[in-house]
């Protein structure tokens, strides 16, 4: 059980080859305690969608994570459907660096300083 988890995906150089840009998404638990754990990272070969989202928690699902307080992702369509699927009682939030980020589309670069553009 955890209280929170964390889920996104980060872009990372890979070489298969030859060096290419390639999604890692990564879920990460915090227990009542505190204590963070790496619940697993998986390698994507495209975009990030719910589909594959249910895929991974229903693998945590499975492997033992029985249930989750909150899940904290970006804004991603469908997400909040696919959760509640997999655990019924979860509460979905928004990352507030992606609340911030979907913010800036709302004021005009000029506004923009340079402490807070990130």
């Amino acid at each position: 059980m955890y209280a929170a988890v964390f889920i996104d995906a980060i872009v990372v150089k890979v070489r298969d080859g030859q060096v290419a840009n390639g999604p890692v998404y990564g879920a990460i638990g915090v227990t009542v305690d505190g204590h963070k754990d790496v619940l697993g990272l998986w390698m994507g070969a495209g975009g990030e969608g719910a589909k594959f989202w249910m895929s991974v928690l229903v693998e945590l699902k499975n492997r033992g994570v029985t249930d989750v307080f909150f899940l904290v992702c970006d804004g991603l369509e469908g997400l909040p459907e696919v959760v509640s699927n997999v655990w019924p009682s979860t509460l979905v939030h928004t990352c507030i660096v992606h609340l911030v980020r979907n913010t800036f589309r709302l004021v005009a670069r000029q506004h923009w300083t340079h402490s807070s553009v990130m």
